[in-house]
């Protein structure tokens, strides 16, 4: 019976795995993780107009540049990876 579960646990794990991409994993890293944070919240300000015209008016520019400007820092929302370790 513990067999049957821990199979129905992994399949249900890939499966959020694969239609959630950002959910991580044991080998993530706080980079990464954070990374995924952070453009999730900047596709869902782009993709909601409230919240576009609200920092539109935040920032007094027009709603195109601050779409642009969002869109932008999704490339690196954290700044350049650290280096990395290979011990």
């Amino acid at each position: 019976m513990s067999s049957e579960l821990r199979y129905t646990a992994n399949t249900q794990l890939e499966h959020l795995h694969a239609r959630y991409t950002g959910t991580g994993h044991a080998d993530l890293t706080k980079y990464e993780w954070l990374t995924h944070q952070h453009r999730d919240t900047l596709a869902s300000i782009v993709g909601h107009p409230t919240l576009n015209s609200y920092l539109a008016i935040a920032d007094n520019e027009s709603i195109g540049r601050i779409k642009f400007e969002t869109t932008e820092r999704m490339l690196q929302p954290c700044g350049p990876p650290p280096p990395k370790d290979d011990d």
